[in-house]
């Protein structure tokens, strides 16, 4: 097996804070949703995007029973690639404007060292092929033709994964053909999961069919490391959701990490990556959701629009957040 290479050095870190203006001055919202802890022992812990129970029930399995953060995320959102009835992830994902589903995924570990695909077709799992990117490879990123050669090479198999209620709604929307992603339902198209383990290590995994009815080949920011996803093993992670383009002008999964470095809570650092995508861009028809954890546990999210939400585990119970945001 090749080795494999992380991510980011320290030595370019200064030019990248730089270049997303980590040197502002601007102001978090006053506005908090989660009561943050104090303790300074860090607690096992699974947090990701939007009302998936299920996906954190069977990551937390995992960390209760002594786990791997990495396989826990992997399991996590293996559940929500595989039910057909989520139309955001894989199997079942709501196509692109000529019919195709096209996923993409990322993962990150606790030593900095990631994989991800993108523009893949055909494949239920791709967080599984992302996580083989980063340990069978010498690269972060596949795409397109070169990710499906890659992943029949590893023996995964190619599936039709437009079930017949995502092909009825994409004939329907053939009619007129009309490109306006409903907030909170066809704009978010992903689940981002973060895992602190027993051991206190932490991985971060993100998967989505992208946006429904997207231009074929685009690509959004949940297979980018440092925009829909980020983890640091000594400050914390945090996954993004939502239209990907806003989150990849700001890196906002980076951002919200460095914050958290510069001894932010996760609520304040959500709060001020989405005061970035507000103060820059055209943020009142899109939705950005972010949700992230500390190294002992704390945890945060905020969105721009009401309506995100994000799931925690830290015990037996998996609690719910319903987040504030930045519009009212």
């Amino acid at each position: 097996m090749l080795n494999r290479r992380k991510f980011i050095h320290r030595s370019a870190l200064s030019s990248l804070l730089a270049a997303i203006g980590l040197g502002s001055t601007a102001c978090a919202s006053e506005e908090k949703v989660t009561p943050i802890t104090t303790t300074t022992t860090t607690k096992p812990t699974v947090i990701a995007t939007w009302e998936r129970r299920a996906a954190n029930q069977t990551a937390w399995q995992v960390i209760q029973k002594g786990g791997r953060a990495l396989d826990a995320v992997e399991a996590g959102v293996k559940v929500l690639e595989a039910d057909e009835n989520d139309q955001s992830v894989g199997y079942g994902g709501r196509p692109d404007r000529e019919g195709k589903v096209t996923l993409d995924a990322c993962i990150m570990d606790e030593k900095g060292d990631c994989g991800s695909v993108c523009f893949l077709q055909g494949i239920k799992h791709p967080i599984s092929v992302a996580r083989k990117v980063m340990e069978e490879t010498p690269h972060v990123i596949l795409a397109g033709e070169g990710a499906l050669k890659f992943a029949l090479a590893q023996g995964f198999k190619v599936e039709n994964l437009l079930t017949e209620k995502s092909k009825k709604e994409y004939e329907a929307w053939l009619v007129n053909t009309e490109y306006k992603p409903v907030i909170n339902i066809e704009n978010h198209d992903t689940i981002g999961m973060v895992a602190i383990d027993q051991a206190g290590n932490i991985s971060g995994a993100c998967t989505t069919s992208g946006m429904a009815y997207k231009m074929h080949g685009r690509v959004g920011d949940s297979p980018i490391i440092g925009a829909g996803l980020f983890v640091d093993n000594e400050v914390g992670g945090a996954a993004a959701t939502g239209v990907g383009e806003a989150v990849l002008k700001t890196l906002g999964s980076f951002l919200v990490v460095e914050l958290m470095r510069q001894g932010k809570t996760p609520q304040e650092a959500c709060e001020e990556a989405v005061n970035r995508i507000a103060k820059n861009q055209h943020y009142k028809d899109i939705q950005v959701g972010y949700c992230a954890v500390n190294k002992a546990g704390q945890y945060g999210g905020y969105s721009v629009q009401p309506g995100f939400s994000y799931v925690v585990n830290q015990k037996e119970e998996t609690e719910l957040f319903q987040a504030t945001s930045f519009i009212q």
